[in-house]
C-alpha cells in the first residue's frame, strides 16, 4: 500500500497574503494545493491520500476536493504547531487507515506542485529497494557550512545535493522516529530526512525535476504561474 501524506498546516507568512494561506491561493481558478493533490490522486500506484490542514480551513478544503473531484483523500486532520507536528498528525491518520500494513508513505508539501508522475514512481521503487527515498536536485551553487569554531567547510559541489520532496519511508520506520523525537522533546526538525539522518537511518536518494520548488514567496508563485503555462502549452501544442 502506498499512502501520500500531504502537509498543508502552515500559514505562509513569507508569502505576505492576508485573505488566504498560501496553499489555498488561486492559480487559474484552482488552489495551489489542488494542483499538488491531483498529482497523487491521478497516480495509479497511490492508494490513499492523507492531508494535514490548518484546522479552520478544513471545511474549505473539503469543498475544493469535491469541486475538483479529488477522490483518494481518506482523511483530513488538523495541522500541528510545527511542520514536524503536522506531519506526525498525518502519519497517525495513515497508520489508522493502513490497519497494520507497513505501507510506504510519501511525505510531501502541499505547496510543492511541480513534481512529476515519474518522481512519485521513483520514490515508491526506491523505498521498495532500500527502505527510504529523499527526492533531491543537484546543487548548482557551492554550500558554505559554518562550524562551531567559526571555521568554514565548503563541500565539493559535485558531491552536494539539495533535499526536496517527496521524502518517503516505510510507515513503521518514520512513525518510530517521530515518536522517539517526541519522547526526547524535539518538535523542531525541519524535515523528515533530517530527523531520520539524526537517528542513524541510511537514506536512499533520487534526482527529481529542478522545477520542484516549494511555493514560499511571491517570486515562487510567479515561477509556478509560468511553469503551469509551459505545461499547458505542451499539452496544447505537443511541445
Amino acid at each position: 500500500m502506498n499512502i501520500a501524506v500531504i502537509f498543508a498546516g502552515g500559514s505562509g507568512l513569507r508569502m505576505h497574503t492576508k485573505s488566504k494561506p498560501k496553499q489555498f491561493l488561486d492559480l487559474n481558478g484552482k488552489p495551489i494545493i489542488i494542483y499538488t493533490l491531483e498529482l497523487f490522486d491521478n497516480h495509479p500506484l497511490i492508494d490513499a491520500i492523507v492531508v494535514a490542514c490548518i484546522e479552520g480551513w478544513i471545511p474549505y478544503l473539503e469543498k475544493q476536493l469535491k469541486k475538483f473531484e479529488i477522490n483518494k483523500v481518506v482523511s483530513i486532520v488538523p495541522g500541528g504547531t510545527t511542520g514536524q507536528d503536522s506531519i506526525y498528525n498525518g502519519l497517525c491518520a495513515a497508520e489508522a487507515y493502513a490497519k497494520g500494513d507497513n505501507a510506504t508513505v510519501l511525505i510531501h508539501d502541499g505547496v510543492r506542485p511541480l513534481i512529476t508522475e515519474t518522481t512519485i514512481t521513483d520514490n515508491i521503487n526506491k523505498v521498495e529497494a532500500c527502505g527510504s527515498c529523499i527526492t533531491c536536485v543537484p546543487a548548482t551553487e557551492s554550500f558554505v557550512v559554518k562550524q562551531a569554531d567559526g571555521s568554514l567547510e565548503i563541500p565539493p559541489r559535485s558531491a552536494s545535493l539539495i533535499a526536496r520532496a517527496p521524502q518517503s519511508f516505510r510507515l513503521n520506520d518514520i512513525l518510530a522516529a517521530h515518536r522517539k523525537a517526541i519522547k526526547e522533546g524535539r518538535h523542531d526538525y525541519i524535515d523528515s530526512c533530517t530527523m531520520m539522518n539524526s537517528q542513524g537511518m541510511t537514506l536512499g536518494t533520487i534526482i527529481g525535476p529542478m522545477e520542484n520548488i516549494k511555493i514560499t514567496t511571491p517570486t515562487d508563485f510567479f515561477v509556478l504561474r509560468a511553469m503551469v503555462k509551459v505545461h499547458e502549452d505542451q499539452q496544447i501544442f505537443g511541445l
